[in-house]
C-alpha cells in the first residue's frame, strides 16, 4: 500500500495528514516530507496518523529523525491520533516517553 500525504496550515501550527502505511517502502518519502516542513520556518508541526493502519520499524526512524530536527531547530513536533497498533510501538520501544503523542488514541479500522 501506499501513504498520502496531505499537508495545509491550521493557524500557526503546519499540519501532515497521512494515510496508509508507514513502512520500508514509503519511509524515505515520508521523511523527506517531514524534515522539510520542521527545518522551514514552521515552529510547531502536528502529524496526523489517524489512517496510518500500521507502521514497522522505518517509521519510528523517520519519526526519530523528526524529533532530532526539531530539537535543533526549536520547532514543536507533536503526533495526533494514533491507532491502537501503531500507538503500540512507541510504547514498546519507550519512545511515547521521548515523542510528544497527543492522548487521543483510536482502536483499528
Amino acid at each position: 500500500m501506499n501513504l498520502h500525504i496531505d499537508d495545509f496550515k491550521e493557524g500557526d501550527i503546519y499540519v501532515l495528514k497521512l494515510a496508509g502505511e508507514i513502512d520500508a517502502y514509503t519511509a524515505p518519502q515520508l521523511k523527506e516530507k517531514l524534515l522539510n516542513v520542521i527545518e522551514s520556518d514552521s515552529s510547531q508541526v502536528r502529524v496526523d496518523l489517524e489512517k496510518v493502519n500500521y507502521m514497522d520499524s522505518t517509521g519510528l526512524g523517520v519519526f526519530i529523525s523528526g524529533l532530532k530536527t526539531a530539537n535543533e531547530t526549536n520547532s514543536s513536533f507533536k503526533l495526533v491520533n494514533l491507532q491502537d497498533n501503531v500507538y503500540r510501538l512507541f510504547n514498546i520501544t519507550g519512545l511515547h516517553e521521548v515523542i510528544d503523542i497527543e492522548n487521543t488514541i483510536r482502536g483499528g479500522m
